[in-house]
């Protein structure tokens, strides 16, 4: 069975989302745990979160995704923004218990002329202090389009990440395809060597979620700008083959697509009709 969902606004709380997700088709989704741009978060609403776990589980819905802001910079040079990474990460997951057992997913961030090794020592240390064997959500790291000074472009500074973790069991990957396609990775032509090199560095056991996003640039272009699906470079015929990759298949899928929620539902059908059960 597809797992196929989009990004939703939590600003109603849980059962609005699982209310939207039934609406446009989707048996999972993601949402920002709170504003993407700033660090308030809305505090947790313990009946919401009862009815949502059975409207969950009635729907099928799962697992769930939450999206850290793209404020939070794990590796930046300056201290203070290293330390709102940490304070942020670490109450997202307390909050995470809440709904137990889905995925935290965040950008691993930029080293800003400090060097990637630099970066990915930051990186490390933040989760290193935060993670806690005890945990039910499974943290995950994105790759990245590697613009700029922007950690996670390559596989390689994944695994060099994850190899400096203690509990190396608490995190995975998520694997946007918008991203690897900017970051060099040929999805369209060459899909199996891209996972086949994927599995020799990381390992396909870590591959935890896929952002379904087509782009707007050219193979290698490092810009990372979303496209809706088939209206980019990527195209339909490379979405067909992701979803139903033997390696891939029964991963959760996840549309960050520049859409509203018809768009999104008309991608989740899309997706669904090309599906092969």
């Amino acid at each position: 069975m597809l797992r196929i969902g989009c990004h939703l606004s939590s600003a109603k709380g849980y059962v609005s989302m699982a209310e939207q997700a039934k609406v446009i088709g989707a048996n999972t989704f993601q949402f920002f745990t709170r504003n993407p741009r700033g660090g308030s978060a809305k505090n947790i609403n313990p009946e919401d979160v009862s009815e949502f776990l059975i409207l969950a589980e009635n729907q099928d819905i799962t697992p769930i995704l939450a999206h850290a802001p793209y404020t939070l910079n794990a590796c930046s040079a300056d201290p203070n923004v290293r330390d709102f990474a940490f304070r942020t990460m670490q109450d997202d997951l307390l909050r995470m218990e809440y709904t137990p057992g889905n995925f935290y997913n965040f950008h691993p961030g930029s080293h800003v002329k400090q060097g990637v090794d630099t970066g990915i020592s930051f990186i490390s240390q933040m989760l290193n202090e935060i993670l806690r064997p005890e945990q039910s959500t499974t943290v995950l790291l994105e790759t990245m389009a590697g613009k700029g000074s922007e950690i996670g472009g390559t596989f390689e500074e994944l695994r060099q990440i994850l190899d400096l973790i203690q509990y190396s069991e608490c995190v995975g990957v998520c694997l946007d395809t918008c991203h690897i396609w900017d970051g060099g990775y040929d999805i369209v032509n060459h899909l199996d060597e891209v996972l086949m090199h994927f599995d020799q560095i990381i390992g396909l056991d870590r591959l935890k979620a896929i952002h379904l996003n087509d782009s707007q640039n050219p193979l290698g272009s490092h810009k990372d700008r979303h496209a809706r699906l088939g209206e980019g470079y990527i195209g339909m015929e490379a979405f067909k083959r992701i979803i139903n990759h033997p390696s891939l298949r029964n991963l959760p899928f996840y549309l960050e697509t520049p859409n509203d929620l018809d768009g999104y539902a008309r991608e989740i059908q899309m997706m669904r009709d090309a599906y092969i059960e």
